[in-house]
């Protein structure tokens, strides 16, 4: 007997999988388009700046880029954020470092896989220092803001 497989409902929110993991962030969700469309949304520059910040993103390994967005001085950032690009495997990982040029020094993976006829998508913002009082408040700023992320790629996908 042939099952076929059942497309999941989209959550509300992300699943948050590191509530007691002081060193990173990790959330995934259902994203009810294939992940040619998600991968599209994250990883053309264009786009990219739709949902995240301006940029000079290249997927390519090794390319040095840059976010910019406003300063934050309550927490020493001057607004840029000083990236590259460490592994690419088309439609399905993007992994990136992250640093704000003095404390932070992060990565952040996006894993696609399919799922039904969606994609289940993966994020995982990973290296803040436990006892770092400033690590840890951004991973709360962070924390709060990567799940309504999920949402703007979602219609980002919707769109292509």
């Amino acid at each position: 007997m042939c099952q076929t497989p059942q497309t999941p409902q989209t959550p509300q929110t992300p699943r948050d999988k590191s509530a007691d993991d002081l060193r990173a962030i990790r959330l995934d969700q259902f994203i009810a388009h294939p992940p040619a469309k998600v991968w599209r949304a994250l990883t053309e520059p264009e786009l990219l700046a739709r949902w995240l910040m301006p940029n000079d993103f290249k997927p390519e390994v090794g390319h040095r880029f840059t976010f910019t967005t406003q300063p934050k001085k309550q927490v020493g950032f001057d607004g840029i954020v000083h990236c590259e690009v460490l592994r690419i495997e088309p439609e399905k990982l993007l992994r990136i470092s992250w640093s704000d040029g003095k404390q932070a020094d992060w990565t952040v993976t996006w894993r696609l896989e399919p799922e039904g006829r969606g994609t289940r998508l993966f994020l995982d913002h990973e290296g803040f220092v436990p006892d770092d009082e400033v690590q840890q408040m951004s991973r709360r700023i962070m924390g709060g803001g990567w799940p309504r992320i999920f949402g703007v790629i979602e219609t980002i996908a919707a769109e292509l």
